[in-house]
């Protein structure tokens, strides 16, 4: 069941994306990646909202949780669940490991994306 919980609410996270991704391209033109800036962000807020609720709330639903934090923000953006390792980190002074799971996080997704198009253009080229 949890996974359908997921499944679900990923498909709403993914449509909502793609409707600010039109949304604020619109708005803000697409010189600058506005559009994932703005959903990262926004991604990052609402995921220190429900955290927080579920902080507050210690019974609150396990599907819930699943349901709005893994399956719609995760399909609206993995970035706020990165966020929220990040600070969690931080808050247990875990001060180095936040350190090199944020830079590592950084280089290691830019590093895995230039190699994955250098891969298949040599493979395609």
């Amino acid at each position: 069941m949890s996974y359908l919980i997921v499944f679900v609410g990923a498909g709403i996270g993914g449509a909502a994306r793609h409707g600010m991704n039109i949304w604020v391209a619109k708005l803000m033109g697409t010189a600058f990646p506005w559009h994932t800036f703005v959903i990262n962000i926004l991604g990052s807020l609402v995921m220190g909202l429900v955290a927080g609720f579920f902080a507050e709330r210690v019974g609150a639903a396990g599907h819930l949780r699943l349901f709005l934090a893994t399956g719609i923000l995760g399909g609206f953006t993995t970035f706020s669940a990165f966020s929220l390792d990040a600070i969690l980190l931080w808050e247990r002074h875990q001060y180095l490991h936040a350190g090199l799971y944020v830079g590592g996080s950084a280089v290691g997704a830019l590093a895995g994306l230039a190699f994955g198009l250098w891969a298949m253009r040599m493979a395609l080229g």
